[in-house]
């Protein structure tokens, strides 16, 4: 029953809200044993967490497991009848749906589905797959992921399920004898639809297309006493990776559980300060005979990230897409003030330098202390860039004194630097911290409008005040006036 345990575990890091897994076979074959292990695995509980039979309530809910899960036991019906008045179908719309004797109903409208057939009894178990839908993608990738860990140092590792979702990029946690490491699933990028150009978005800002430029960005990093994550083994054209793992102490967490971050905040500003005094190259090695190209953080990129704010924001708000008059207007002052950003030697800049993905390491030593994690993103650009991002965080709050020292402080560590003017890189910071909140403001209002995820609207009151801030920058003083005239809610919200 290990086996089967272990199989089980196994497929729910593969799990997303939808799935649906019918669980066929005699009394005894195994199907209570494989649903128990599957709901355990995504409650991360071990067998301390309690998983009673659903065979008398018929149907069992779960919503402190990493997914919601529904459990059923259709053996008492006598009928599809009685089995439709369950509601199966609305609950497998949010539910990762588990169903034993599934045979009692059909199951043909549901698009993602995996079977699995048991046989045997006593310490044998056969099992017998079939997917179609996005379980079938699941098991290949599955697949690929043993052989690629198979053919490493990791073989016989743990997985356990850390963080992501099966579309771009998933993190699973690796243990082996006693040391964690994580494995990092990132396939290469499909292309989305042209938006601009004949070129799709992420195109045009320059967004990571697969894991060659995880490989790239972070052996750099690496090399020049930074603590991005070690690259331990990967495979660039399956887009598979074992990384170092820098532990739980995110910034973010950290920030929440109310731990005093003056320090871990200080010293996320040096590396910053550090970062700009550095030359850094426009290619980097990926592999023995790959490179990546760090793109410019140009103004085609800055201006499709901006238009995600009247793209989505506005909509959001009002329900109907914004007037094209109003988004070329919109454009045409970004377009104004976006030189006055534009660095005089640019600089790495990582675009997501924030709560999220920054972690705290005090036992390593000075700007080691920072882990720096989801890279990927690099491009070439001005330093004012990443400090925003740190200190007009999307997610958390953050204390207003807190922020200003490490404002200042990081300009008293540039301080007598040939190529760092204070008046103008207040100036950047505020444009490209408006910029910023411009963007992210869209994405949220994207995530909850295009992707079903309104936990985000939470964060936009935080994210409008910022970019109210910014905008106050006299830099600024026109394009604030067109939020102040269209979209006074992108500059006040509660």
């Amino acid at each position: 029953m290990a086996e089967l345990e272990g199989l089980a575990a196994e497929l729910s890091l593969m799990a997303r809200p939808g799935a649906v897994i019918l669980l066929s076979g005699e009394l005894g074959a195994g199907k209570s044993t494989f649903a128990r292990a599957f709901i355990r695995a995504l409650a991360d509980g071990g067998e301390d967490f309690e998983v009673p039979s659903p065979t008398f309530t018929l149907v069992q809910t779960y919503t402190e497991t990493r997914l919601p899960v529904a459990h059923a036991d259709l053996y008492r019906l006598g009928s599809a009848a009685e089995a439709d008045e369950l509601g199966l179908d609305e609950l497998a719309k949010s539910h990762v749906l588990l169903v034993e004797w599934p045979g009692r109903r059909d199951w043909q409208g549901f698009a993602d589905v995996l079977e699995v057939a048991l046989a045997g009894s006593g310490p044998t178990r056969r099992v017998g797959l079939t997917a179609r839908g996005s379980w079938e993608k699941a098991l290949r990738r599955n697949a690929e992921i043993n052989v690629f860990l198979a053919g490493s140092s990791f073989t016989g590792a743990t997985r356990r399920f850390l963080e992501g979702d099966a579309s771009f990029r998933r993190y699973e946690v690796l243990e082996r004898n006693g040391t964690a490491t994580l494995l990092m699933d990132m396939p290469a990028r499909p292309d989305g639809p042209p938006v601009k150009h004949g070129l799709p978005y992420s195109a045009i800002a320059h967004l990571a297309e697969d894991i060659s430029t995880v490989v790239a960005i972070n052996g750099e990093l690496v090399s020049r006493g930074y603590s991005a994550p070690r690259i331990l083994a990967s495979d660039l054209t399956k887009g598979l990776a074992v990384i170092e793992d820098l532990g739980r102490a995110v910034y973010g967490r950290l920030i929440l559980e109310g731990h005093d971050m003056a320090e871990p905040m200080a010293a996320a500003v040096e590396v910053l300060a550090h970062m700009a005094r550095q030359d850094w190259p426009s290619q980097v090695a990926a592999g023995p005979s790959r490179s990546h190209i760090i793109p410019p953080y140009d103004e085609e990129a800055q201006i499709i990230e901006a238009d995600l704010l009247p793209s989505w924001f506005w909509p959001h708000l009002h329900g109907t897409p914004v007037p094209e008059t109003l988004r070329a207007d919109y454009e045409a002052l970004w377009r104004e003030v976006l030189p006055l950003a534009k660095p005089q030697r640019p600089l790495w800049t990582l675009r997501d330098y924030h709560s999220p993905n920054l972690i705290w390491m005090p036992e390593r030593q000075g700007l080691a202390r920072v882990g720096l994690i989801d890279t990927q993103d690099c491009v070439l650009g001005h330093p004012a860039y990443d400090l925003a991002s740190l200190l007009q965080d999307a997610r958390v709050d953050l204390d207003a004194a807190l922020t200003a020292k490490a404002f200042e402080h990081y300009c008293a560590l540039r301080a007598g630097e040939p190529d760092f003017n204070r008046s103008e890189f207040e100036t950047a910071f505020a444009i490209l911290g408006a910029q910023r909140a411009s963007k992210i403001l869209g994405i949220f209002a994207r995530l909850a409008r295009r992707d079903g995820k309104p936990g985000y609207i939470r964060h936009m009151p935080r994210v409008a005040s910022s970019l109210a801030a910014n905008l106050r920058h006299p830099s600024l003083a026109r394009l604030r006036g067109w939020f102040t005239r269209h979209l006074p809610q992108a500059l006040a919200m509660k």
